[in-house]
């Protein structure tokens, strides 16, 4: 069984910051992509930002110059710093993992639970 767990999600005021961590565990052969995602209310959950496993991001236009995401691959962990966080950034984040089982070389998404954060205005 592989689990995410996040943690660092909270309310901010506009303009501050905010620091995500996430964690897989499990019976883990090899992490190829991780990342994060968000789901305002009412919206599409979407891409934030990913990184795979030698250090190439994607990231989305609106958090681009604000947002930096980090791993530590011995960790099987993801960060994801927040900078000038807007109004517009509250959403449910979700960390996302594409992992292979130990023993095998199949790769499967995970998610984690998500975490709520809100800026205010």
């Amino acid at each position: 069984q592989v689990q995410l767990v996040e943690s660092g999600g909270g309310l901010v005021q506009a303009g501050g910051s905010l620091r995500l961590s996430c964690a897989a565990s499990g019976s883990i052969f090899s992490i190829s992509v991780m990342g994060w995602y968000r789901q305002a209310p009412g919206k599409q959950r979407e891409l934030v930002t990913t990184m795979t496993g030698v250090g190439s991001t994607n990231n989305a236009d609106s958090v681009k110059g604000r947002f930096t995401i980090s791993r530590d691959n011995a960790k099987n962990a993801v960060y994801l710093q927040m900078n000038s966080l807007k109004p517009e950034d509250t959403a449910v984040y979700y960390c996302y993992a594409r992992i292979a089982y130990s023993g095998s070389y199949c790769y499967h998404d995970h998610w984690g639970q998500g975490t709520q954060v809100t800026v205010s205005s």
